[in-house]
């Protein structure tokens, strides 16, 4: 007797249940490893900070202090530093997984919650599957939102600090020939290479600083942003201004990150296609909700043909805000006309 095929609603309905506890697992476990790094970025910082003062205490007596103790405490300095970079890095990187992983998990429950409403009502299920539809949609344009960003920081890693890194090799290669051959022109070599590194771990912090800046989660979103326009400014050579309006206070983690990738996407796009010589950002906020404007003197665009081209994915930038601002129960706004610029309003209440 062959089995019944079983209702595909109910079986999402269960994969979509599964992938939730999943999430809260893994969610459960990057909790743990950030509170451990975050323990371990605070010891780092403090012993940075007390090799700092020992080098400032033997600067000021360098003409009685040992060259091997001013030796090893430069050594020192470096090994911590290097250390507490990487472990900030570290730490990044899992406070970002636990940011995709979160907004996973919530569009996985608006899933599950639509699905559920689904099941004992037949009648609506012309209903359901363009709900459905609309859902697997938005998990489609955040897949191919991921990969993108992905195969774009893989570029940028290939051309910058990887490159610089390749350059490092060749340089220490150099190095290591000369040293028995001509050793006056490997310590000038070796000069160089110290630059280099130098040159290459700065170009590492930028990286990382642009995957997500610190300051976000330290200071909170007006003086991210505010360090944000000045050094997006003086990067695009547009000139950039942000104010501000209001009572400054944390907003959740997830609506200051959400309003920091729009505003940061929006001027972003407005470098690459609009072609501004300004770009005006304002923020405010009563307490109820938090709205940032984007405005730019560019080109402008066609507001409609530019969303209508979103809808049907060809342009995954602005799909994406769009989606990443309506799961948060927000709105985004255009108002452009060609030759006359853009303005972008955003809107996302507070709790």
């Amino acid at each position: 007797m062959a089995e019944e095929p079983q209702d595909p609603v109910r079986v999402l309905l269960e994969e979509c249940r599964a992938e939730r506890e999943q999430a809260d697992k893994e969610l459960k476990e990057i909790e743990i490893l950030i509170r451990q790094s975050g323990d371990e970025v605070e010891k780092l910082v403090r012993r940075n900070a007390e090799i700092a003062s020992r080098q400032r205490q033997i600067e000021s007596n360098l003409d009685t202090v040992p060259r091997e103790d001013i030796q090893n405490i430069y050594t020192t300095a470096q090994r911590e530093q290097g250390r507490l970079f990487t472990m900030r890095g570290q730490l990044e990187k899992l406070q970002g997984n636990q940011e995709s992983l979160q907004k996973y998990r919530q569009l996985t429950e608006k899933l599950i919650t639509v699905v559920e409403q689904s099941v004992p009502r037949p009648e609506a299920g012309a209903k359901v599957d363009a709900d459905l539809s609309q859902a697997q949609s938005v998990v489609v344009r955040i897949i191919e939102a991921q990969e993108s960003e992905r195969r774009r920081l893989a570029r940028q890693m290939h051309d910058g600090p990887a490159q610089l890194l390749t350059n490092l090799i060749l340089q220490a290669e150099i190095c290591q020939r000369l040293l028995e051959t001509d050793p006056a022109r490997a310590r000038a070599e070796l000069e160089n290479l110290k630059a280099e590194v130098n040159k290459t771990f700065q170009s590492t912090r930028t990286f990382i600083a642009d995957l997500r800046p610190m300051m976000l989660d330290d200071l909170g979103l007006v003086p991210t942003l505010r360090r944000y326009v000045n050094t997006w400014s003086e990067k695009t050579g547009i000139k950039a201004e942000l104010t501000f309006s209001g009572r400054e206070h944390r907003l959740a983690p997830y609506t200051e990150v959400t309003i920091f990738r729009v505003v940061q996407d929006l001027m972003d796009n407005a470098a690459k296609h609009a072609n501004p010589s300004q770009v005006l950002v304002m923020l405010q906020s009563d307490g109820r909700v938090a709205r940032a404007t984007v405005e730019d003197d560019g080109s402008g665009f066609n507001v409609d043909e530019v969303l209508a081209a979103a809808e049907e994915k060809k342009t995954l930038g602005i799909g994406l805000i769009m989606d990443r601002v309506h799961m948060l129960g927000g709105t985004l706004k255009f108002d452009s006309v060609l030759g006359r610029g853009t303005k972008a309003t955003l809107e996302i209440p507070e709790t």
